[in-house]
């Protein structure tokens, strides 16, 4: 997904005035039903408290910010230094105490659950090894695609809901705790910098234009005024909103954000143009703990960039032939992708009009999928999903595609997010097979089985995130909308499902490449661009998403390739009985997993089907 999506291995925990609190006050998604032992759910009852009252943006994206827990509607999480090292703390705390209860004996269900909030606590107590960087494998605190000043007004637009006053006093005083996060995170970006730990130079330009585009607002027309205002008025809640909201932003988040411009500045005096993180203190130890967060295996820089090479040449030779039975037949495969991708015919207009009509695409891709779910699964899920651009604030830094959750309590869809800063980065052909991976049977799918089937699945779920399961799932999505005919007769089509999995294989050799191998960014960009054939502006994007984010983009075709492979090994082993939809479903079951955890899942799966 992106940063901006809910990619958490568990958020960090924290023992504080609620967090004793029954799990019941979270309905409906607190049912004990799902796990059958009860030392577990007890367990895991209290860590799901614990994440909660110290990520309160978790509790609101999932909707959980009510009833006994309702105060967290008006914080934000703890970003300083000492709340990193909460943070580490709780991890291996949670790990210790859930091996207190001994794994045998324990059921199917129980024991998958068991195995992976482990490995979840394990490998996020590992980052503690390192001194520096944001959360979840992010080297750096700020960066183009890391930070409050980009994130939380977001956050507070798109998830923060607003019905009555109490919401609306709970987003002011959110507003205000903003300009201390800020802050929190200034004064940990300028430790790390002091330490050697510095973003590249090619990424502050970007950010610092992010930061000063806010600055350069007027207090009263921010966004974060005017989404209280707009929003407070359809629910029909009396009060002068903009005067306190606008004072907030004047008086405390300008002044917050021209300290961070300031140590962003300064940090530019010492960066360099070297792009990997193989230049920061224990970096080759940290690229290896990104790898290991980025994919759940233990694979080897070496291996998987040797994986995105050999399955990009396989997938090659398939775009070669389709490219050549629609009259493609000049230079490397990539030459005429590229030349496919700026055919005027497969544009967008860059323009409002352009734009709403790219939009409404995406919802016919999604409409075109839906009648061919029950030949993939037997759950019956609803999965609704929200098509939306990116904000026009936070599009120079975000990913160009990205989903979030819907919320547990299903006020809130799921919302997947297009960025359209330019439309040239998304020809007509490519547009199907993204929104398979996004929305449906992707990213909207697999979460909606957390949100619709609270009798089924613990909530301690919704609060793990693994990249590989996640992007594997949503990369397989792709695969499968292919396998049910979604492409027949729509060669072209087709070919934009290829170029997103040749795509994610030259993920794994970019950055590989950057990180292990000492790329240049100038390198990963022309190696890629000529293999991908997308545009130099949408490569570019990417490769400083992997030199801010190292390892995570691995976690997609590495986690493809492992679901892909346990689908033949249970095909194989199951013969007449196998049914496709069983086998999806029983790994959508697991809420995901760590793919080691997920090898163990399919076992069982096809001991039973025996």
């Amino acid at each position: 997904m992106h940063t901006n999506r809910r990619q958490l291995l568990l958020g960090a925990a924290a023992v504080g005035a609620v967090a004793g609190l029954p799990l019941a006050s979270c309905a409906p998604a607190a049912a004990k039903g799902p796990v059958a032992d009860a030392r577990l759910a007890s367990l895991l009852d209290a860590f799901v408290n614990e994440i909660l009252v110290d990520s309160p943006e978790t509790a609101t994206s999932l909707g959980l910010d009510k009833d006994a827990l309702a105060g967290l509607k008006s914080k934000l999480s703890d970003v300083s230094a000492a709340g990193r090292r909460k943070t580490i703390a709780d991890y291996k705390s949670r790990a210790a105490r859930l091996k207190e209860i001994k794994r045998d004996g324990l059921s199917d269900h129980d024991t998958t659950l068991y195995d992976t909030v482990l490995a979840s606590q394990e490998l996020g107590a590992q980052g503690g090894d390192f001194s520096f960087g944001g959360d979840y494998a992010n080297p750096y605190v700020l960066s183009q695609q890391n930070g409050s000043v980009g994130g939380i007004p977001e956050f507070l637009n798109s998830q923060h809901l607003i019905k009555a006053k109490s919401d609306v006093d709970a987003y002011i005083a959110r507003t205000e705790a903003l300009a201390g996060v800020i802050d929190q995170e200034t004064e940990r970006f300028k430790a790390d910098v002091a330490a050697g730990v510095v973003p590249p130079n090619f990424l502050l330009p970007n950010l610092l234009g992010q930061l000063k585009g806010f600055r350069a607002q007027k207090a009263g027309e921010t966004g974060l005024v005017k989404s209280v205002v707009d929003r407070a008025g359809k629910a029909g809640i009396a009060g002068d909103f903009a005067a306190p909201v606008t004072t907030l932003v004047s008086d405390k988040i300008f002044p917050a954000i021209d300290r961070q411009i300031a140590a962003v500045e300064a940090a530019m005096k010492t960066a360099t143009g070297d792009a990997g993180v193989w230049k920061l203190p224990q970096g080759e130890a940290y690229y290896a703990w990104g790898l290991e967060e980025g994919t759940t295996t233990t694979m080897t820089a070496d291996e998987i960039h040797q994986m995105g090479l050999e399955q990009g040449k396989a997938i090659d030779a398939q775009m070669d032939a389709l490219l050549k039975g629609e009259g493609y037949t000049t230079g490397t495969v990539g030459e005429r992708v590229g030349a496919l991708t700026r055919d005027p015919k497969q544009l967008y207009a860059n323009t409002e009009a352009g734009k709403a009509e790219l939009i409404a695409y995406l919802n016919g891709c999604i409409d075109k999928i839906r009648p061919h779910m029950t030949e993939l699964s037997k759950l019956g899920l609803k999965a609704a999903v929200e098509v939306k651009p990116v904000p026009k604030d936070i599009q120079d830094g975000a990913a160009l595609g990205y989903m979030n959750f819907a919320s547990l309590d299903g006020a809130r869809p799921a919302i997947y997010y297009v960025n359209l800063k330019d439309t040239g980065n998304w020809p007509r052909y490519s547009l199907n097979s993204l929104t398979m991976h996004e929305a449906i049977p992707g990213h909207a799918w697999q979460g909606a089985y957390l949100s619709e089937k609270h009798d089924l699945v613990h909530p301690i779920s919704s609060l793990m995130g693994f990249n590989a399961f996640v992007e594997g799932w949503a990369l397989y999505a792709e695969q499968m909308a292919d396998e049910v005919g979604m492409y027949n007769g729509d060669a072209l089509g087709r070919v934009g499902y290829l170029q997103a999995l040749r795509f994610r294989a030259a993920r794994l050799v970019v950055d590989t490449g950057l990180h292990a191998k000492k790329w240049t960014r100038q390198q990963a960009i022309a190696w890629m661009t000529e293999a991908t054939g997308r545009s130099t502006g949408a490569i570019t994007s990417e490769v400083d998403r992997y030199c801010a984010s190292p390892g995570q983009a691995c976690g997609y075709k590495v986690g493809h390739t492992e679901i892909v492979r346990l689908r033949e090994k249970a095909r194989a082993a199951l013969g007449a009985k196998f049914d496709i939809r069983d086998f999806n479903d029983t790994v959508v079951a697991t809420g995901g997993a760590p793919l080691t955890v997920l090898g163990t899942v399919i076992d069982r799966y096809i001991a039973g089907g025996k």
